[in-house]
């Protein structure tokens, strides 16, 4: 079993920034593959940011590409998400996920464990 609390979001200008950070407990935190999740109401969950689990392979959303860096403190327990140049299309719940596995993986099935999200908004 694997506990992540998500925390940082909050309500930001365009163009701003915000720094998530996830918390792991319960399994050895260099074993897990992370990722980050965002979804607004009525829409789908999505896939934003992924990372590997010694922290030298990330992926990105299209969409956040340039803009989000995903990195992680395996020393801390700890997964972070950076968000620079923030849209107001990027306000949605942001959710922290974990999975074992070998493979980089951008669906939701795949992942085993998930935080209880985190609400980013960007005004205009």
């Amino acid at each position: 079993q694997v506990q992540l609390v998500e925390s940082g979001g909050g309500l930001v200008q365009a163009g701003g920034s915000l720094r998530l950070s996830c918390a792991a407990s319960g399994r050895t935190f260099s074993s897990i593959r992370t990722g980050w999740f965002r979804q607004t109401p009525g829409k789908e969950r999505e896939f934003v940011a992924a990372i590997n689990r010694s922290g030298d392979s990330t992926y990105y959303a299209d969409s956040v590409k340039g803009r989000f860096t995903i990195s992680r403190d395996n020393a801390k327990n700890t997964v972070y998400l950076q968000m620079n140049s923030l849209k107001p299309e990027d306000t949605a719940v942001y959710y922290c996920a974990a999975r074992g596995g070998y493979s980089h993986s951008t669906a939701v099935p795949d992942y085993d464990y998930w935080g209880q999200g985190t609400q980013v908004t960007v005004s205009s």
